[in-house]
C-alpha cells in the first residue's frame, strides 16, 4: 500500500496501536479527529511528531458530519476506519451514544473515502461482537465455535447495544462496498488488552485491568468468558490487511478464550505479589444475578444468556490469510499492568 493512509480513532486505545505502528513501517498518515488542534498537543502525539516528522498530518473529521472527512482523503490510497464508540455500561441513549455514531459515522467516512476517487483500499476495524451477541447464540448453530460466516443476530438496541452497534456499523461497510472500486477487509477483534500507546485510561478493557489489581472484584468475578487478543496484535492485523494482495472478506482476530478468572489468576501470576486484592474465585450465579445490574448495568437477560458458558472461536483464517503469530496472553497482561503502574492508574 502506498502513502498516504487515512486513520480515523488514532487517539484512541486501538487506533493509537495503529497509529504507531503504520508511522514506524514508514507510511504517511493523514489522522483524523474532531478537534486536530486539541490532538496536536498530546504528549505522545508530539512524541511522534518528534520522531516521525511531517509524516503524521493532521486533519478535522466527526462521524457526525457529512463530508468532513472529505479534506483528510484527498490523494489517499488506504483507508483504516477504526472510529467507533465502546461503550456497554451507563449508556443513557444508546441511538445517540452507540449506534448513530457507528452507523453514520462508517457511512460519512466511507461515501467519503469513494467521493475522493484514490482510495484502494478500506480496513474496518469491526468485532467479535458482530458475529455473535450472547455466548448462548452458538446454541443456534451447527458448529461449536464461531467463525467468519457468523453474524450477530440477537442484539438490539435494548438488548446488547454496543454488540448492535457494531454488527450494523459492518453491515452498512459492506451494504456500501458493492459496486464500488475499492477493497473492503473487517478485522474482527475480540476482547483487547496489552499496553496502550495512548495516554488515556477510559477503555473499557483498561477499566477491567484496573478493577482487577485494585481490588473492584475483590470479592470476586463474574462467571463471563471472552476471546482474548492482544491489541498490538490487532493494530498489526489492521497493517497486514492493508498490504496483502490475497485477503479477503471479514477475519475473526481471537488468540485465546478465558473466563474473567483466568484473567484473574494471569495477573496473580504475573504481578500478584504487588496486588493483593486481585480476584481469587468466581462469584455464585445467584450472587452475579443480585449484584450483576450494579456492577456494570448486567441485565438479566445479559447473564442468563452468557454466565457460565465458554466461547471459543476459530482463528484459522486470520493466521492463513495475513500470516499472523499471536502474542500470549500472559505477556499482554503483564506488560498491560506494567503500563499501568508506570502510568500512576493502579
Amino acid at each position: 500500500m502506498k502513502s498516504p493512509v487515512v486513520l480515523t480513532g488514532g487517539t484512541g486505545y486501538l487506533g493509537s496501536n495503529i497509529l504507531k505502528q503504520l508511522l514506524e513501517r514508514g507510511y504517511t498518515v493523514h489522522l483524523t479527529s474532531r478537534n486536530p488542534d486539541k490532538s496536536k498537543n498530546k504528549g505522545w502525539i508530539k512524541e511522534l511528531v518528534k520522531e516521525h516528522g511531517d509524516k503524521l498530518k493532521f486533519f478535522s473529521g466527526d462521524l457526525m458530519v457529512d463530508g468532513s472527512f472529505d479534506e483528510a482523503m484527498k490523494g489517499a490510497t488506504g483507508l483504516i476506519h477504526a472510529a467507533s464508540p465502546f461503550k456497554i455500561d451507563k449508556i443513557k441513549d444508546a441511538k445517540k451514544e452507540l449506534i448513530d455514531p457507528a452507523v453514520e459515522g462508517t457511512r460519512n467516512v466511507l461515501t467519503s473515502a469513494d467521493k475522493a476517487g484514490t482510495i484502494e483500499k478500506v480496513v474496518l476495524t469491526s468485532s467479535a461482537a458482530a458475529v455473535y451477541g450472547d455466548a448462548v447464540d452458538i446454541k443456534e448453530h451447527d458448529e461449536t465455535v464461531f467463525s467468519e460466516k457468523h453474524w450477530n443476530t440477537s442484539s438490539s438496541i435494548a438488548h446488547q447495544p454496543y454488540s448492535y452497534s457494531k454488527v450494523s456499523a459492518e453491515r452498512e461497510a459492506w451494504a456500501l462496498n458493492k459496486g464500488k472500486s475499492w477493497k473492503l477487509i473487517t478485522i474482527n477483534p475480540g476482547f483487547i488488552v496489552g499496553p496502550a500507546v495512548a495516554e488515556r485510561s477510559d477503555s473499557t478493557s483498561i477499566q477491567l485491568i484496573i478493577g482487577m489489581l485494585n481490588g473492584r472484584f475483590k470479592s470476586g468475578v463474574p462467571d463471563l468468558h471472552f476471546g482474548m487478543v492482544d491489541v498490538r496484535d490487532v493494530a498489526k492485523a489492521h497493517i497486514l490487511a492493508l498490504e496483502s494482495e490475497t485477503a479477503e472478506g471479514r477475519h475473526i482476530c481471537v488468540n485465546e478464550p478465558m473466563s474473567m478468572l483466568d484473567i484473574a489468576n494471569t495477573l496473580e501470576k504475573e504481578v500478584g505479589d504487588k496486588y493483593p486484592k486481585t480476584p481469587k474465585k468466581t462469584l455464585p450465579k445467584w450472587l452475579t444475578y443480585l449484584v450483576g445490574p450494579f456492577m456494570a448495568d448486567f441485565t438479566w437477560r445479559f447473564l442468563r444468556n452468557n454466565l457460565g458458558i465458554p466461547v471459543y472461536f476459530d482463528n484459522s483464517k486470520i493466521k492463513a490469510s495475513l500470516g499472523i503469530e499471536f502474542t500470549s496472553i500472559d505477556k499482554s497482561l503483564k506488560d498491560h499492568a506494567e503500563q499501568l503502574e508506570e502510568d500512576g492508574l493502579l
